[in-house]
């Protein structure tokens, strides 16, 4: 099953064709900038600015979320999380359009993750995840829209933001690649679907 799955978004990948604006040499430089840099390919609003990279939190791992909101929801849970960055969301939220929005402080850590609670093995081996994968190590994004229908997958705009975004993380937070998870993967989620699990293995897919 774990291998059916794999196979179906690795053949999805290769339809996915990156921006041209982004290139990884393009990326070095505002993955560690400070401020409101502007990230080539990524439509970017900053509601809380860059500080000091070696100010940051020490990020050691990426949690793909999915919300049950509507088509314009980031907008807003990223102004209510920028409000009150320790409420249940992420540091990062993406729209149906691909707006990225930086709603927290990258030094604050919001509530997500129901602490790697998952340890079945179902999707990827738990036992390097199990109760270590949480929300005091671990950066979240959520990207909205799959509303009413919780199976609807990201948008194509929400995949080629992603593969900007997530080679940004990467770069910013010195995160390895196996340390990209879908919320699904180390978290018992709805059983309705599994979230974040298409964009975390289109991630590993599209590899360094």
């Amino acid at each position: 099953m774990m291998m059916s799955r794999l196979l179906v978004a690795i053949l999805a990948a290769l339809f996915v064709t990156a921006p041209v604006a982004a290139t990884d040499a393009g990326l070095t430089n505002p993955a560690r900038a400070s401020g409101t840099p502007d990230i080539p390919g990524l439509k970017m609003v900053w509601l809380a600015p860059w500080g000091d990279v070696r100010s940051a939190h020490p990020w050691r791992n990426i949690i793909v979320h999915q919300t049950e909101g509507p088509a314009g929801s980031a907008r807003g849970g990223a102004a209510e999380q920028s409000k009150n960055p320790t409420r249940r969301g992420v540091t990062v939220w993406v729209e149906t359009d691909g707006t990225v929005y930086w709603a927290v402080a990258e030094n604050l850590v919001p509530t997500h993750g129901d602490g790697a609670n998952r340890n079945d093995n179902k999707y990827i081996d738990n036992r390097p995840t199990y109760r270590q994968v949480v929300r005091d190590n671990s950066i979240g994004v959520e990207f909205a829209g799959n509303y009413p229908d919780v199976a609807t997958g990201p948008t194509e705009a929400q995949v080629a933001a992603w593969r900007i975004l997530v080679k940004v993380l990467r770069a910013r937070y010195d995160i390895p690649l196996d340390h990209v998870y879908a919320h699904n993967w180390i978290d018992y989620k709805d059983a309705r679907y599994c979230e974040g699990c298409w964009l975390a293995t289109l991630a590993r897919v599209w590899g360094e």
